[in-house]
């Protein structure tokens, strides 16, 4: 077992002896001094795991001490003893970043747990993180067995979201590979549940035992909070946001909101910006935008952007719905749109409905595939995450919820899809006017094993467009991802391990949806 140094510096270190005995018996190294001078002296000779400092020493006290050492040595753990309870002191210490306190008269066993919270933290969270997950997994694997409906599904996606942050703050990470595998297996059977549910949902809408879907958000989420009174609300959508990464940001949010609400909810087939936010706006299904909004909605095999036209479908949303109210829509890529935002903050509290849509995130994943770079920084799911976490702690869209925050606005904050990270390849056929999506194919005369994916041979009974009398709709399950056989090895090769989106995962499908209520 790792020994460890700690260096004491109290003006009664003779007293202490006891103390120093009881350490050095658990297995601590104890060098003591009587003075913050020497203490620093210490400091500049040896290298110390922890220090105890005493708060009230004569010549240089505790805090001066506290401020030397952290300039010299701004990582060592340093734990304040003082007599004193008045409130600036433990704040001037807080300010001077001492990683923990004690309050005089002290026991052996407080100095004990104190050095263990900061020393063996780490190991000690990770054997509790791993026995806790090793317990929990065989009842999420008992699960698979059970007639899962989708609230249950939800909970075994949040279950090992949990532990998937969790396992990777630990610091072996031994659980990983076995939670990887349960990730798999949930994956495995989330594509059964979808295959076998998915198109009685769609058409059997007044059935109670499905979950709320990407066209009924506005409806079902947004005019509610519309109508409650005459604040603004703003509604905003972080494009490609998967739930792992909401619970990244929760703790940045948590600061200036409690979350009133979450809902994981399912994104519509295909889960992608232009069937999935476009159902968002519109409240409607595809096949009945292609229809009912000829003029604005965009096939697949048609050229021109597809959600370009996202502040028109919700206007038609509202009116259909006989909100005639004053409302804004934003989108913003890049990082002076949303300063813009911030700036014109003002002006967008005289409307009851404000709209904005943050494209970071897709443009990440993008990023991710077409740059090497890029791939370099985020090779993973943990790295994607923190990448996600980086830019939303220094974005604009924090900025614009602080402001938000201050002035008690209403904020919903959800997303139009997730992403998964796509590391099989799978063999399709189509002709030239299939469309590209790596985790979709909509075309006629596909060719293709229909084993491990879904296929929508009649598209209307998955409220899909019908292109040609012949189109279908094929969707890639799991982390698979659609290859063609021409330079196979080339593309298999450029695309594996990149985050893909428009098939079946949980990590496509089950996303937040969250209500904000400004602290």
């Amino acid at each position: 077992m790792q020994r460890y140094n700690i260096l004491w510096a109290d003006d009664e270190i003779d007293l202490l002896k006891p103390y120093i005995m009881f350490l050095t018996n658990k297995g601590y190294d104890i060098t003591g001094v009587n003075s913050g001078s020497d203490a620093l002296e210490k400091c500049e000779e040896e290298n110390f795991d922890v220090i105890f400092l005493d708060e009230n020493m004569p010549g240089m006290s505790g805090i001066e001490t506290l401020a030397q050492i952290k300039q010299l040595k701004p990582n060592i753990p340093i734990i304040m003893i003082t007599k004193s309870e008045e409130e600036n002191i433990m704040e001037e210490a807080i300010g001077a970043k001492i990683d923990d306190y004690l309050i005089k008269p002290i026991n052996p066993n407080q100095v004990l747990l104190a050095v263990k919270k900061i020393l063996d933290k780490k190991r000690i969270v990770s054997e509790k993180t791993n026995h806790s997950y090793q317990q929990d997994f065989q009842k999420i694997s008992m699960a698979f067995f059970d007639d899962m409906d989708h609230n249950d599904w939800v909970d075994i996606y949040k279950k090992l979201v949990y532990w998937d942050l969790e396992i990777n703050e630990t610091e072996n990470k031994s659980m990983m590979e076995v939670l990887d595998m349960q990730k798999t297996e949930a994956n495995v059977n989330f594509f059964k549940f979808i295959k076998d549910n998915y198109e009685r949902w769609l058409n059997n809408p007044d059935d109670q035992d499905r979950p709320m879907l990407s066209h009924e958000m506005v409806r079902e989420k947004v005019l509610p909070e519309l109508q409650v009174d005459d604040d603004p609300v703003f509604f905003i959508i972080v494009d490609n946001l998967r739930y792992d990464q909401w619970k990244m940001i929760e703790p940045i949010i948590a600061d200036y909101y409690t979350v009133e609400e979450e809902i994981p909810y399912f994104s519509i087939l295909p889960t992608t910006t232009a069937y999935a936010r476009n159902a968002i706006f519109s409240g409607m299904m595809p096949s009945e935008m292609a229809k009912r909004h000829s003029d604005i909605w965009l096939n697949d095999d048609e050229e021109g952007g597809k959600n370009n036209h996202e502040d028109e479908f919700l206007e038609r949303q509202l009116k259909r719905y006989g909100q005639n109210l004053k409302m804004s829509y934003n989108k913003i890529i890049h990082v002076n749109q949303g300063k813009h935002v911030i700036e014109n903050i003002h002006n967008l509290l005289n409307n009851k409905l404000n709209v904005l849509v943050y494209n970071f995130v897709d443009m990440l994943s993008h990023a991710r595939t077409d740059t090497v770079m890029i791939r370099e920084l985020a090779p993973d799911e943990p790295a994607y995450r923190s990448l996600t976490y980086s830019w939303f702690s220094h974005s604009p869209l924090l900025d614009t919820l602080k402001i938000l925050a201050e002035k008690k606005i209403k904020v919903i904050l959800s997303t139009d899809h997730g992403t998964v990270r796509s590391k099989r390849p799978y063999k399709i056929i189509g002709d030239r006017n299939t469309n590209t999506n790596l985790r979709y194919k909509q075309g006629k005369n596909l060719s293709f094993d229909k084993k491990n994916v879904l296929v929508a041979q009649d598209p209307e009974r998955f409220f899909l467009p019908k292109v040609n009398v012949s189109s279908s709709y094929v969707f890639a399950s799991e982390d698979y991802f659609f290859a063609y056989p021409n330079n196979y090895n080339h593309y298999v090769k450029y695309y594996k391990d990149t985050f893909q989106h428009g098939g079946i995962s949980l990590e496509e499908m089950i996303i937040p949806f969250i209500k904000l209520k400004a602290k």
